[in-house]
């Protein structure tokens, strides 16, 4: 494998370092957006039956805010909860454009690996031909030898770069759509919380009409 990586060149060295790096994203990206983690299951519920049994303090809707990424977004509602439903739905919008920006966080730079990873091994590709013209200008075809380096480094630097970018794009088209799913559902927690707090404001403010 070193010796590979020797016979690759200089280019070798960026294309290792994207290969890390791309590596580290998704493994990252696998443990941040798993569902449980985003989306805690019957969270909704739980936090609707604390707003109907009037448990709801300052000390839960913090807690429900550091707990997850949904929670953030309910959170932003809750603390709006007994305004008006567009100033309670700003708010909720407001926060989850922060909360897409966090669930989106290093799939750019994915995104780039992917990009630059196979021009890395084409400008390795090319270097590669260069020096074969360049033996064969100052020795001629008949040494087989002295092309063999300069082919071998286009060969590996092409290979290598592939091997790097095929992956990362798999990677940064699969979280790109996972990331699009996850916020989706969290639209729809969210759009259920405000439905449900507006019910209840309106069917207090009738209350205190008819009383």
């Amino acid at each position: 494998m070193v010796e590979i990586v020797k016979a690759g060149g200089w280019l070798m060295a960026p294309i290792i370092l994207c290969a890390i790096i791309a590596m580290g994203i998704m493994l990252e990206r696998f443990w941040t957006l798993q569902q449980k983690r985003v989306l805690p299951d019957d969270l909704t519920s739980k936090v609707w039956n604390w707003v109907k049994e009037n448990s709801l303090d300052h000390r839960q809707i913090q807690s429900l805010h550091q707990g997850s990424p949904l929670g953030q977004i309910l959170a932003a509602g809750l603390i709006n909860r007994d305004r008006e439903r567009v100033i309670m739905k700003d708010s909720i919008e407001d926060t989850g454009r922060h909360v897409v920006h966090e669930l989106e966080r290093y799939l750019d730079t994915l995104g780039t690996v992917a990009a630059i990873s196979p021009l890395l091994g084409l400008l390795g590709t090319v270097i590669g031909m260069v020096k074969v013209f360049t033996a064969i200008t100052t020795h001629g075809v008949g040494n087989p030898t002295v092309l063999a380096g300069g082919i071998a480094e286009a060969l590996i630097t092409t290979a290598a770069g592939l091997t790097v970018a095929i992956p990362a794009l798999i990677g940064y088209r699969y979280y790109r759509n996972r990331v699009d799913t996850l916020v989706v559902d969290m639209e729809k927690e969210a759009i259920k919380l405000v439905e449900a707090l507006h019910r209840r404001q309106s069917y207090n403010k009738q209350s205190q009409k008819d009383s």
